[in-house]
């Protein structure tokens, strides 16, 4: 007989899927970062490279933006694909569902539908408040870096506020 993988007692079938000991979840949960992602800090490294200055992970604004430029009124979200649930945006809840492997499947698909909820209520408040929200999934990140740069830079670019100097210059073109 096999043994149990990741402290797996149960001889339940879940579909070739075994359930881990608590302890390990517990484990692997504590290393769920909320601020400064591997990405989210690529991201800043390479606006930072450009010379664009912003603020991070600030509490004053409502859903504590991971990246905002104040001046261009710009809040930058860097989500991760499972919690905020890309399979549900792009593919609804029964997609979100089949792809759960887990007892709790239920518990599961609240929270993301809670969490997807939430980002839509924070955009709304933001939104409210005059500021443009961008949201970057981790995973376009890490495949299409420079185009994602190239959107928020344009994004960044539009919205600029106008100098005394840039109308004078726009006046004698």
């Amino acid at each position: 007989m096999k043994k149990p993988i990741n402290g797996a007692t149960s001889a339940t079938n879940y579909g070739g899927y075994r359930p881990r000991a608590p302890e390990a979840t517990s484990f692997l949960m504590s290393r769920v970062r909320a601020t400064n992602t591997r990405m989210e800090v690529k991201l800043r490294s390479a606006l930072h490279r450009q010379g664009y200055r912003f603020r991070k992970n600030v509490a004053a604004l409502p859903g504590k933006p991971d990246i905002a430029f104040s001046k261009e009124r710009v809040a930058i979200f860097v989500d991760g694909d499972y919690w905020h649930g890309r399979i549900l945006k792009e593919a609804g809840v029964g997609a979100l569902r089949a792809s759960l492997k887990t007892q709790n499947r239920e518990f599961w698909v609240a929270k993301l539908v809670r969490n997807h909820e939430r980002d839509i209520a924070v955009t709304a408040e933001l939104e409210q408040l005059g500021w443009m929200v961008v949201r970057v999934w981790e995973s376009d990140l890490k495949r299409k870096m420079t185009e994602c740069m190239r959107s928020i830079i344009g994004i960044l670019e539009r919205r600029a506020p106008r100098t005394k100097c840039d109308r004078r210059v726009a006046a004698l073109s």
